[in-house]
């Protein structure tokens, strides 16, 4: 009895391997090699055979990013059958080694098999309207903005950017309406045809009395030319210098702590002033001094007599605002930024927020 369940297990066995499809597939890695980034697509073929019974279909193929595009075949491969699997790799915009991969469904055991693709993509050299961004006439700056990052109120910094002149003939580069704390100058002056120079920005934070992000509109002239509507942004985040303080000193350093940091007014009337007011105390040990308030928007005013005000140890304050609501409707978020002298905490954002209801207009 044993052995003839025995006969009938193994011939299920058999029956059950007989009735599935089997793929092998040529390789389940290919390395591309280095290419050169313009050479575009790379393409490859894997084959695949059935080695089993019954038709082999390839369910679907998923790729590890947008760069691999897989196509493979689309109709069931017969048993003894071949089809293929083309593993196609863009590298437009991805300089340096990759290695992804293409998970391969099908109706055969394993249900999942994973090809893995590498290589190395050398980058493609920019074009100069990629490297010069910012064209003037006739001169191209790297970009539209000269960023100086953070800048200590004691210090000057210095910044550069490239530019070129793309023209045959001589061009002179300068600028109008620089503010007293900036200076920009252009070496050399005066580019020659197809020459590349650079523009010098120097930032004296020491003559500049606000705080924060602040932003410069400069315009440019080429031999004595000024072009409209054509502005060069000058940026810079000024902040406090604490690097002097001992560790004394941080150690008995003011604390600004706001009582909140957002104020909601719920809902209101379009075209209203709405008072906010947010209370604060110095949980330091020395004396807490408000250097600079600012707000997001015009929206939104502050008063101005409390900076440079010495707020001292234990002792609280607060800051007033207007939010004017104005042609608002619907949520609505403005920021006021507190910059003082806590050098753990020197910039600090206070949030108002409101729902802004529709005016209904008259009925005729």
């Amino acid at each position: 009895m044993k052995k003839l369940f025995l006969f009938f297990a193994l011939a299920f066995c058999g029956l059950l391997s007989w009735g599935q499809p089997v793929m092998k597939i040529s390789g389940t890695e290919h390395d591309f090699g280095k290419f050169r980034e313009e050479a575009g697509r790379q393409k490859y073929d894997f084959v695949v055979m059935n080695t089993g019974n019954q038709p082999l279909v390839i369910q679907n193929i998923v790729a590890s990013c947008g760069c691999t595009l897989p196509e493979w075949t689309k109709t069931p491969i017969p048993p003894k059958g071949t089809g293929t699997i083309t593993a196609i790799y863009d590298p437009a915009n991805r300089p340096g080694p990759f290695n992804k991969t293409l998970s391969v469904y099908s109706n055969s055991k394993p249900e999942v098999v994973v090809i893995l693709l590498k290589g190395e993509v050398i980058p493609r050299e920019k074009t100069l309207e990629e490297i010069f961004t910012f064209p003037v006439g006739s001169v191209r700056f790297e970009s539209n903005h000269l960023a100086f990052t953070n800048v200590k109120k004691t210090e000057k910094k210095i910044r550069v950017m490239q530019l070129i002149n793309t023209s045959n003939s001589p061009v002179k580069v300068e600028f109008e309406g620089v503010p007293d704390y900036l200076s920009l100058k252009v070496k050399p002056e005066t580019l020659k045809a197809g020459e590349k120079g650079i523009v010098e920005g120097t930032y004296d934070a020491t003559k500049n009395q606000t705080w924060g992000n602040v932003s410069s509109m400069v315009r440019v002239k080429t031999n004595g030319v000024l072009h409209n509507n054509v502005y060069y942004y000058v940026s810079a985040n000024l902040v406090e210098d604490f690097s002097g303080l001992s560790k004394e000193e941080l150690a008995n350093a003011p604390v600004f702590k706001p009582e909140k940091t957002t104020i909601d007014l719920g809902k209101i009337a379009g075209s209203t002033q709405n008072e906010v007011e947010y209370k604060f105390t110095n949980l330091g040990k020395r004396d807490l001094v408000i250097r600079h308030i600012r707000s997001s928007c015009g929206c939104t005013a502050v008063q101005q007599g409390i900076q440079g005000q010495g707020i001292k140890p234990g002792e609280s304050g607060s800051i007033k605002a207007t939010f004017n609501s104005g042609g608002y409707k619907g949520k609505v978020t403005k920021a006021i930024y507190v910059y003082t002298n806590d050098p753990k905490n020197s910039e600090v954002m206070l949030m108002v927020t409101a729902d802004v209801a529709q005016e209904v207009s008259a009925s005729k």
